[in-house]
């Protein structure tokens, strides 16, 4: 965490990062896409290995500035509400695993609150490159994940953040790159973390944006192999025309 970039982020006079109005990182008409009801994001065409995936907003205008601002600007303030937007993603991705349990016990009604099947189902974040976190000085999505997971937590899911994807080999960055580059730029390109234990536990994978889906889905593969009871995906925005 860049705790300089977070302080300064809290003091530092502050216009709105959505539409630059008013004193607010964040003012209500810009935020108002992050309270969405969740849908579900259909990739056209659809890759292997891509598990069901959630999505809040379209991944245009004040949102892509909301999330650039996020993972590019250094505006840390923006983890909350991103990470709110992305909590609700995550309750339908939830209930795909069928595997959720609420603390507390009781019968599990598929809706991701009842007993436990399988423990705590893991939130796993698709890890940004190394190289892209050392520039910015954070990792955006374990942040707005870790806000995510404590939302879900308060209101009784199960579930517990768990970063146990690494890169395996250097990756290109994906904006620019056409669907067919995508899916070479990520294939193969993600393992476990060295003691990290997924098999028999559901897995939710989270992002900020899905566009193509060839990294969730090579996510998928990993988690997959690794012995994964369920998997499926919530993100906070989706590409235009890939959004149900």
């Amino acid at each position: 965490m860049n705790v300089l970039a977070e302080v300064l982020d809290l003091l530092l006079p502050q216009s709105c990062a959505g539409c630059g109005r008013g004193s607010a990182a964040l003012c209500g008409d810009c935020g108002r896409p992050l309270g969405s009801h969740p849908v579900r994001a259909r990739p056209s065409p659809v890759p292997p290995d891509l598990p069901p995936v959630w999505t809040v907003t379209p991944y245009d205008g004040t949102t892509r500035e909301l999330i650039t601002a996020h993972k590019e600007r250094g505006r840390l303030c923006l983890a909350r509400p991103l990470g709110l937007s992305l909590a609700r993603a995550l309750v339908p991705a939830l209930a795909e695993t069928g595997a959720c349990g609420a603390c507390g016990g009781g019968s599990d009604g598929g809706d991701g609150r009842g007993g436990s099947r399988g423990g705590e189902v893991l939130v796993v974040p698709v890890p940004s490159a190394r190289r892209a976190v050392r520039r910015r000085g954070h990792d955006p999505t374990r942040r707005m994940v870790a806000v995510a997971v404590r939302e879900l937590r308060r209101q009784g899911f199960a579930v517990v953040a768990a970063p146990v994807l690494r890169h395996r080999r250097g990756v290109a960055d994906q904006a620019g790159l056409t669907r067919t580059e995508r899916a070479a730029n990520v294939s193969g390109a993600l393992a476990l973390r060295r003691g990290a234990q997924v098999a028999g536990r559901g897995v939710v994978l989270a992002d900020d944006v899905v566009t193509s889906g060839a990294s969730l889905a090579e996510a998928a593969r990993v988690v997959r192999a690794a012995g994964a009871a369920a998997v499926a995906a919530g993100t906070v925005a989706a590409a235009a025309r890939r959004r149900g």
